[in-house]
């Protein structure tokens, strides 16, 4: 992604925050019984006839909708990765942004392999940043919360990849010349 190259790395367990969400998300994110999970699985239910790229845009602008809140004010720390369920009644910073929308095409049916929450720095704002990476039809699609639009990761020349994850292992992201 953005020309870097990829090291596997097999131990999730160094990355607290990813593991508490993927251990959490089977158990809480599927509570019957709350509105805003009941609204966005019915949202997800609609888009299951649509082309995968249209499923991925409507992905996209579903999760961008909502507000950006920063987690010290949400949750009192200064960085708190939340599942779907407390990104839809909190709403959220970018991490959380990219993980509903990563489990919103899980359950759609996108393989895992092909999705990563990709941790990055902005060079134009100097600030780390989180997206979700989508592999698509030979291209690596980015959900941003940032733009409205999913672009290819050719044309985004502002972000240095620094890791990506998924819900079976993470890699680092080395510049080309390493």
């Amino acid at each position: 992604m953005f020309g870097y190259n990829e090291l596997d790395q097999p131990d999730l367990s160094i990355l607290p925050q990813w593991t508490r969400v993927i251990k959490r998300h089977p158990r809480e994110d599927f509570d019957s019984t709350n509105i805003q999970l009941k609204e966005w699985l019915a949202f997800v239910n609609s888009l299951r006839m649509l082309p995968p790229r249209e499923q991925i845009e409507k992905v996209n602008s579903f999760a961008n909708e909502r507000k950006y809140i920063v987690d010290l004010r949400n949750y009192g720390v200064k960085d708190y990765w939340a599942i779907v369920k407390e990104f839809l009644h909190n709403f959220g910073d970018c991490e959380d942004f990219s993980i509903t929308k990563f489990y919103s095409l899980r359950l759609l049916g996108f393989n895992e392999d092909d999705l990563r929450v990709l941790i990055l720095q902005d060079t134009n704002l100097g600030v780390a940043h989180a997206v979700l990476a989508v592999a698509l039809d030979g291209d690596v699609l980015i959900l941003d919360n940032q733009s409205q639009q999913v672009i290819s990761h050719h044309e985004i020349v502002h972000y240095t990849p620094l890791y990506s994850v998924n819900e079976q292992q993470w890699w680092l992201h080395l510049p080309p010349n390493l």
